[in-house]
This record gives C-alpha cells, structure tokens and sequence, in this order.
C-alpha cells in the first residue's frame, strides 16, 4: 500500500469522501447510474467494445467504475477479458473499499473478487478474470512512463477546483498522447478549461447534459 493512503469520512453511514480533497468518491444520488451515464455511456460503450479493448482512468477510488464496465463487458458476452489501467494517487484500504462497494449490491459477485484482490496488492495483480492494472502515485508522473493507447478513457479524478494536478494541461496531454486514434474520453465535469486542455491535447470536445443535478459533462474523442 502507498505512503499516500485515502484519508475518508463517511455520509449516512455508506458514502466515502476524501478529507484531503473534501469530495465523495461517487454520486450522493445514486452512484452505479451516474458511472454508467457518465463513463460507460460517455463512451459509447458497451458498443464499442471489441477483442482487446483498452480502457484507461485516472483515479481509481473505489474500483466502481472497473466493476460497472466489467460487468457490462461480461453481459455483452466478451469472450477476451477487458483491459484496464488505472491511475491512483492515494489508495483507500481493503475495508474501506468493500464497505463502500456494499451501497450497490448487483456489483457483489465483482467486488468480492476486486476486493480481495486488493487486498493482497493494489495493483491487482492476483484480479482473474480481467487484465486490470492500478499504478498507484502521482499521475503527472506515472503516466508519461507508459506504453500503452487506450481505446477509451474514464477521467474521474476529483472535482477541477479541489484537484486540480489531475486536470492540468501537461496531464491531459498526456491522455491524448497516450490515447488510440479515434479514441475518446469522457469526464463528469465541464469545467472551461478542462475542456480547453482537452482541446489542446488533440480532442474533440462536445459539452452534452450531465447526471443528475449537474447540468452538464463533458465528451472528447481524439482526431483520427
């Protein structure tokens, strides 16, 4: 586990938020449907999935969003397994992350699996099933040391005005470089200059309605 652990406090009894940046780890509302509006749907999945899919994300957090795609990459009967990078600056421990996965019940069977996993190395190497990876550290730098092109990209780090290292422009440019032609990337916020730094890391960049409360989001696909 890293030196930089999760530092959480608890809403009703079942949501995590993260003292450091003062922001839950998933929607108050209901927070499987906002991962499949946001993420899943942001990126035109599951219809877009095919042999050796790539998705990419930066923060990992609960493992929530990893679930989600992963079951849906098993409904759409996949027959390789789904591959997954994840970037996370300050890992939550094995309990605090099965106590929040307990809020959506249909993940069980995945969960069990992801958290047990993690348990004995978060970088998930022990996960069956699916070719998921955790680089734990700081993004800005962990990234640019990566070989790989995602088809797809989760950015699912803390809102821009609290945490705002994994929103800047040297890191986004790093998502584009690091991001297959035609690839595309969704995010919650439609923050101006996340879009800006999107833009200039070689994306398209189409502002559409958000979940929920928040009225809008953000969708990019990078030029061919």
């Amino acid at each position: 586990m890293s030196d930089q652990q999760a530092n959480l406090e608890w809403r009703d009894g079942a949501v995590p938020v993260s003292t450091r940046f003062d922001d839950p780890y998933f929607s108050l509302e209901n927070g499987l449907a906002e991962t499949t509006y946001v993420f899943l749907d942001g990126n035109d999945l599951p219809n877009r999935f095919g042999a050796g899919f790539h998705i990419a994300e930066l923060g990992f957090g609960t493992g929530l969003n990893l679930l989600t795609t992963w079951a849906a990459w098993d409904a759409a009967g996949m027959a390789s397994p789904l591959r997954f990078t994840s970037f996370e600056g300050f890992p939550m421990s094995a309990e605090d992350m099965s106590r929040a996965l307990e809020s959506f019940p249909v993940l069980k069977p995945y969960a069990e699996r992801l958290v047990e996993a993690w348990a004995k190395d978060t970088s998930l190497s022990t996960l069956k099933g699916i070719e998921a990876r955790v680089v734990v550290g700081d993004a800005r730098e962990t990234l640019a040391q990566q070989e790989f092109a995602a088809d797809a990209w989760f950015l699912d780090g803390f809102s821009p005005a609290k945490n705002p290292e994994l929103w800047d422009a040297d890191l986004l440019r790093q998502v584009g470089l690091h991001t297959a032609p035609n690839g595309t990337a969704a995010t919650y916020t439609a923050a101006g200059f996340v879009r800006q730094n999107l833009q200039d890391a070689g994306f398209e960049v189409e502002r559409i309605a958000g979940f929920g409360r928040k009225r809008h989001m953000t969708i990019a696909r990078k030029a061919p």
